[in-house]
């Protein structure tokens, strides 16, 4: 969240509302499934037992059996969070270097960054990401990477607005893609759909459906 959440009924959000939007408009008939973990739903895709993903960053790995559109649904920058008590002055992220980081197991960032938290900095993978801001408080890391949106809603639902923030200059700001399945049965409507998301992008729709999201997230954060 508030990108996309499971309410105990449906999956909800802002990319979920963006290909429903697109969808919707090319008159395209679909079903919204939460189908499970992360590498679930990879697996799916890969055999093409589900259609469409929202959303993905693009990496080599995925466009083996993933198609993208031209059009960006979605930014969602890469930050890193610490404690506000935290004395570290930030200027890029090097200044991360020799200090202990955590991130939510399975993320991939795109844009070098997943390289560089390899070779330069010291991060573990955590099973939960809202358990990194209680490491935090505990003094066990000094910061937690994740996209901005994601680490804010985490913040928001803990109500800790106060103790934590997303350092700036951000890590990476990485494109996040509404992708089709290469052996889905949407494949032949790649062009469809780039199409009606540039319009709603260049119209603001897709930012508007952002900005009620994160709203929505705000008001009832459940997941």
């Amino acid at each position: 969240p508030p990108l996309h959440w499971y309410d105990g009924e449906t999956l909800q959000g802002a990319s979920i509302e963006i290909a429903k939007r697109v969808l919707s408009d090319l008159k395209i008939d679909y079903e919204i499934r939460s189908v499970g973990p992360f590498p679930r739903v990879m697996a799916l895709a890969e055999r093409g037992e589900v259609d469409m993903v929202v959303t993905l960053k693009k990496t080599p790995e995925r466009e083996a059996f993933l198609l993208y559109p031209k059009t960006i649904a979605l930014q969602n920058p890469v930050a890193a969070f610490t404690s506000k008590d935290l004395p570290l002055v930030y200027r890029d992220k090097a200044d991360l270097i020799g200090m202990r980081g955590a991130m939510a197991r399975g993320n991939v960032f795109g844009n070098g960054l997943d390289e560089y938290i390899k070779e330069k900095l010291n991060v573990q993978e955590v099973n939960r990401p809202d358990a990194s801001f209680s490491l935090m408080l505990l003094g066990r890391v000094d910061y937690f990477i994740t996209g901005y949106y994601t680490g804010m809603a985490l913040i928001w639902k803990r109500g800790d607005e106060d103790r934590f923030v997303a350092k700036e200059p951000y890590l990476v700001d990485t494109p996040n893609y509404l992708a089709l399945t290469r052996h889905g049965k949407c494949a032949d409507k790649l062009e469809q759909i780039d199409a009606r998301l540039a319009v709603l992008k260049k119209t603001g729709v897709l930012d508007d459906i952002v900005r009620t999201s994160i709203q929505r997230w705000k008001n009832h954060p459940v997941m």
